[in-house]
C-alpha cells in the first residue's frame, strides 16, 4: 500500500494482560503503572522514532478519579520517561473512552494538526468500584422521561435479550465458544505480538526476620480464560439482574484491570522518522440509542461508520465487538447480519475481561496483530456504551 503523507496510521499497538477484578492479579497495581507500560512498550516498538516527537498523549478512562484520577494521561506520561514538553488530556466515552481516543488522534493528523500521536487507555475496576467512589446521580433521571438512564447496565441486557429474542441457551453457548476461543488463542501464542507482560511486585512482612520481603511475579497471559467452563456449567447460573431472566455472570463481561496503548503516526512521519505501519486508520462513527437498550448500540454506529468509509459489512474480515454481555452481542450480530465466524476470532470480553475505559485501545492491538496475521484486509473495533450508545472504528490492514 502507497503511504499517504496525511493519512492516519497505526505504527504500534500494545496492551497489558487483562486481570479480574476485584481479587485478580491487578489488584494492587496501579491503572498509571499499567499505562505508562503499554506507553513504554509502543514507544520501544519503534525504535527510531525520538519520544520528543509525540505531540500528546490522549487516554481514555471510564471512571477516571482516585488512583485513575489526576489527568492520568500525563501522569502516565510523565511515569512512562516521556520529555516534560509532551502533553497529556483524558476523556471519557466509558466502555468506548478507549477507541474514541484512537479516533481523535487520527482526527487531529488527518487534519494536519499532528504528526505523531499516542492513544489509549486505562481502567483498574478492582482500585475504583463499578460507578466510582461516590455516585450521585442527578434525581431527574428517575423522571419518567429520563427514567431509563437509571437502569444499571444488567436490566439493559435483559431488555435487549426480550425484544431481540435472544434465549439463554444462546447466550450460554455464545458464552461459552468465547472461552473456547480465546483459550484457542492463548494456546497458539496468538496473544504474544499484542501483550507487553508486566511484573507485579508484592510486599509482604516478614515477622520473623523483621523485614519487607518483595516478590516479583511475571504476568504474560488474559487471566479471564477458563478451561473449566462448561454448557452445563453456565446452565446451572442463575440470573442476577431479573427474578426470570436470562443474563447471569457466565453469559456477561467480566470485570477487569487493563491498559492498552496505540502510536498513530501521518503518512509524512511514517516516512520521515522509518516506522512500520500496521494499520490505516479509515472512519469512526459513534450514535445514540434508546438507554433501556443500551446493549444495541452497534446497530446504529456500524452503518454510518461503513457508510463514511465506503464498505459493506460483508468487506470486514475481521470484527472485535466488545461482549458487554452475550445478549446484546448476538442481537448486535444478527441485525447487522454479521458472520459469526469473523466477530472476535480470538474471543471476546465474556472471557477476556472489559476493563471499561481500556478495552477500545485492547480491542484495536487484538485487531492490528490479529490482521497482520491472518492477512486479512479491513477490520473494524465496535461496542456499546453505557447510557445509550454506540461507537464503531474501522481499519485497513498496511503491511
Amino acid at each position: 500500500m502507497a503511504i499517504d503523507d496525511r493519512e492516519a496510521y497505526v505504527v504500534a499497538a500494545r496492551r497489558s494482560p487483562v486481570g479480574k477484578a476485584p481479587r485478580g492479579v491487578f489488584r494492587h497495581t496501579r491503572p498509571d503503572d499499567l499505562l505508562a507500560h503499554v506507553i513504554q512498550a509502543v514507544l520501544a516498538d519503534q525504535p527510531d522514532l525520538d519520544p520528543a516527537q509525540v505531540e500528546d498523549v490522549i487516554v481514555g478512562c471510564a471512571m477516571p478519579e482516585g488512583e485513575q484520577g489526576m489527568n492520568v494521561a500525563r501522569i502516565a506520561a510523565l511515569l512512562a520517561g516521556l520529555p516534560d514538553a509532551v502533553p497529556g488530556v483524558t476523556i471519557n466515552r466509558f466502555c468506548a473512552s478507549g477507541l474514541e481516543t484512537v479516533a481523535r488522534a487520527a482526527d487531529q493528523i488527518r487534519l494536519g494538526e499532528a504528526d505523531v500521536l499516542i492513544a489509549g487507555g486505562t481502567e483498574s475496576m478492582s482500585l475504583i468500584p463499578f460507578m466510582g467512589s461516590r455516585p450521585a446521580f442527578n434525581p431527574r433521571i428517575f423522571d419518567d422521561a429520563d427514567v431509563a438512564i437509571a437502569y444499571g447496565m444488567g436490566m439493559t441486557a435483559e431488555r435487549v435479550a426480550e425484544r431481540w429474542q435472544v434465549s439463554r441457551e444462546d447466550q450460554d453457548a455464545f458464552a461459552l465458544e468465547s472461552h473456547r476461543r480465546a483459550l484457542g488463542a492463548q494456546e497458539a501464542g496468538h496473544f504474544a505480538d499484542e501483550i507487553a507482560p508486566f511484573d507485579v511486585v508484592e510486599q509482604r512482612p516478614d515477622l520473623e526476620a523483621g523485614q519487607v520481603v518483595a516478590s516479583r511475579r511475571r504476568v504474560d497471559a488474559d487471566e479471564g480464560p477458563r478451561a473449566d467452563t462448561s454448557a452445563e456449567r453456565l446452565a446451572k447460573l442463575r440470573p442476577v439482574f431479573a427474578a426470570r431472566g436470562s443474563v447471569t455472570p457466565g453469559n456477561s463481561s467480566q470485570m477487569s484491570d487493563g491498559a492498552g496503548a496505540v502510536l498513530l503516526a501521518s503518512g509524512a512521519a511514517v516516512k520521515r522518522y522509518n516506522l512500520q505501519p500496521l494499520l490505516r486508520f479509515a472512519g469512526y462513527a459513534v450514535a445514540g440509542v434508546a438507554p433501556e437498550i443500551m446493549g444495541i448500540g452497534p446497530v446504529a454506529a456500524v452503518p454510518r461508520a461503513l457508510q463514511r468509509t465506503g464498505l459493506a459489512a460483508e468487506d470486514v474480515d475481521w470484527v472485535e465487538l466488545n461482549e458487554a454481555f452475550a445478549a446484546q452481542s448476538l442481537a448486535v450480530m444478527r441485525d447487522l447480519g454479521l458472520d459469526a465466524q469473523r466477530v472476535n476470532p480470538l474471543g471476546g470480553a465474556i472471557a477476556l475481561g472489559h476493563p471499561l475505559g481500556a478495552t477500545g485501545a485492547i480491542r484495536t492491538a487484538t485487531l492490528a496483530h490479529g490482521l497482520r496475521r491472518t492477512r486479512g484486509r479491513w477490520g473494524m473495533v465496535t461496542m456499546c456504551v453505557g447510557t445509550g450508545m454506540g461507537a464503531a472504528g474501522l481499519f485497513e490492514r498496511t503491511d
